[in-house]
């Protein structure tokens, strides 16, 4: 629990353990019982056959909202399932108070068919900046964390994105193009060009990792919902990666961005995926 006049610094010195603790314990209660156990009953659409949603996702997000809350008085969570029954609660992010930004289950399809391709994800941020992350694999038992100016580890050891080698087409892990605008559309099909390997995403939490341990170039991403994408920026960031919009500015998490947007390992790679999301050769 945070002191009087105590700051998030400190209180992450104190306490990020325990929020390790804490989404560890919420996979242990709610979502690994359920992993390749799902009955029919516990799998729902919410706005399409390609948002699912399960009991894993809702009871995991109760269990972190309860914990997390109690860990950082006046904090505020906003979970994708809360904001799904409550919109308005979205508007947290932008306001004073420390906000937590959970989703419980990243890459719910995957977990749905058994698919150990999935991860919890949890940011803490305060007046839009980010501050910490924790990206977790419970099928894998990977744990990468975050913590502004601090680096980035996975399980416990440092985390450097590198750089492309070159002469090597860019690895980049794109949204699907039919499943946005077509304006959208039209700026992710660009990757599909010489110098380029794009290939469909995988769960959001996940990509971000890869492209901070180096195994991925980049991400192209079509949408903004910042429990998809906290947790990864961060970590990409400390990782001395990049994120950029398509009018070169950071990618920000309370909204208004410029899409498709990009995080990739380093600077020159984000501008020049950039470059092709805005028309560039």
């Amino acid at each position: 629990m945070i002191k009087d006049n105590e700051t998030i610094d400190e209180f992450l010195a104190r306490h990020a353990a325990d929020v390790e603790e804490a989404v560890r314990k919420a996979a242990v209660a709610e979502i690994m019982p359920r992993f390749r156990q799902l009955a029919a009953h516990e799998v729902d659409q919410k706005s399409g056959p390609h948002d699912l949603v399960t009991d894993a996702d809702r009871l995991a997000e109760q269990y972190l909202t309860e914990a997390l809350s109690g860990l950082l008085p006046g904090s505020v969570v906003v979970g994708e399932e809360a904001v799904h029954a409550n919109p308005k609660s979205y508007e947290a992010i932008q306001g004073d108070a420390p906000v937590w930004i959970v989703d419980p289950v990243d890459g719910t399809r995957q977990f749905v068919h058994g698919d150990p391709g999935f991860c919890t994800l949890v940011a803490l941020a305060r007046g839009g900046v980010l501050l910490a992350s924790w990206t977790y694999a419970p099928a894998r038992d990977e744990l990468a964390t975050a913590i502004r100016g601090q680096g980035a580890y996975l399980d416990g050891e440092r985390l450097f994105s590198g750089v492309p080698e070159p002469g090597r087409d860019l690895r980049v892990a794109t949204s699907h193009p039919d499943y946005t605008t077509d304006e959208q559309k039209d700026a992710l099909l660009v990757l599909w060009t010489d110098g380029v390997a794009p290939r469909a995403c995988g769960s959001a939490g996940l990509e971000y990792l890869a492209v901070a341990r180096g195994e991925s170039d980049a991400t192209a991403f079509s949408w903004e919902a910042a429990w998809d994408h906290a947790a990864g920026l961060l970590l990409v960031e400390e990782a001395g990666g990049a994120h950029l919009t398509r009018t070169g500015e950071p990618f920000r998490i309370t909204g208004g961005n410029a899409l498709p947007f990009t995080a990739a390992r380093d600077a020159a790679t984000a501008r020049r995926v950039v470059e092709l999301l805005s028309g560039g050769a």
